[in-house]
């Protein structure tokens, strides 16, 4: 069974749920999602998280997604898991059978009420401790969402406290400065190595692979550009980077619209046949007519700029 670990890097794409116009699970199109993602480069799959409408599922509803994700994927990347949540012990239960499906790790944001360093570290403990030593699990560091600022010192502390603690999903920001920061602490052998793979949509993924970040964990309509800005770092051709970003960054600007971008990201990926429909599952954001056409318009300048760009 493919377990995570701290050497992990590359593309794991966020994905979203797909639903039908109804508001059902869309398990076909879940195959064709899964599919789409890998086409495009994805190293790995992150499923049930916050743009993947966790909260919007039922207990049978994400184990059933999970579950079908793994079977379609059938061991080509790994996939981890959210099991975010209120208790430990649901999010254990959740944590035991994800596994036992086939996840490879699973991941973990801290509840909103947590502000000192000794209350997260004290949360991730018992984090660590409900979910099984043997589970590898993944920090999630998005204050934007969480409402909740882990510093440098408290994410050193956690994975000093916590073997099964091998990634962070970093989103601060800014947040430069933390990956930075964490290297140094490697460095000086202050902390153990870990996995960083940085969020936010992939809007600062170049500086954040100079940094020393190992990839990317996250979403966007076009997949393939952050696969393409990995690969091309990882080459040592970090210009040829960052032309490609700049072709996707307008639109990979225009998703990150606060209460939005999950409307974006749905119906691009939607209109380029990744899945059946755009819907979100109630409550969710509405596209305008006046939206889809900025969109479309962002999409016709990105594609004629990535034709000047192969010629």
């Amino acid at each position: 069974m493919m377990r995570l670990n701290e050497q992990a890097r590359g593309v794991f794409i966020i994905a979203v749920t797909p639903f039908t116009d109804s508001g059902e699970l869309d398990l076909p199109s879940t195959d064709r999602l899964v599919e789409f993602y890998l086409e495009r480069g994805a190293t790995g799959l992150t499923v049930l998280g916050m743009m993947g409408e966790a909260p919007k599922l039922t207990a049978s509803e994400s184990l059933t997604y999970v579950e079908h994700v793994i079977e379609r994927v059938a061991g080509r990347v790994p996939v981890v898991a959210g099991a975010s949540g209120a208790g430990l012990a649901p999010m254990a239960e959740l944590a035991r059978q994800m596994m036992q499906a086939g996840a490879a790790g699973v991941m973990v944001a801290p509840p909103s009420h947590l502000r000192s360093d000794d209350q997260l570290v004290n949360y991730y403990t018992q984090v660590g401790q409900a979910i099984g030593r043997d589970t590898p699990f993944v920090l999630q560091d998005f204050p934007l969402a969480t409402s909740v600022q882990i510093p440098v010192q408290a994410i050193v502390r956690i994975v000093n406290d916590n073997p099964n603690c091998v990634m962070l999903k970093h989103e601060d920001w800014p947040g430069l400065e933390k990956i930075s920061a964490l290297r140094q602490a490697e460095a000086e052998g202050r902390m153990r190595r870990i996995s960083i793979l940085a969020g936010n949509g992939g809007l600062f993924l170049p500086e954040e692979l100079g940094r020393g970040a190992d990839g990317a964990m996250t979403g966007f309509g076009y997949p393939e550009m952050m696969a393409g800005v990995y690969a091309a770092h990882t080459a040592g051709d970090a210009e040829k980077a960052h032309d490609l970003f700049d072709a996707y960054l307008p639109l990979a600007r225009y998703e990150q619209q606060p209460g939005l971008g999950l409307a974006i990201r749905k119906y691009v990926l939607a209109r380029r046949g990744a899945i059946s429909s755009s819907a979100i599952r109630l409550p969710g954001a509405k596209l305008s007519p006046a939206d889809i056409g900025e969109i479309e318009h962002l999409i016709e300048r990105q594609e004629s700029r990535l034709q000047e760009m192969n010629r």
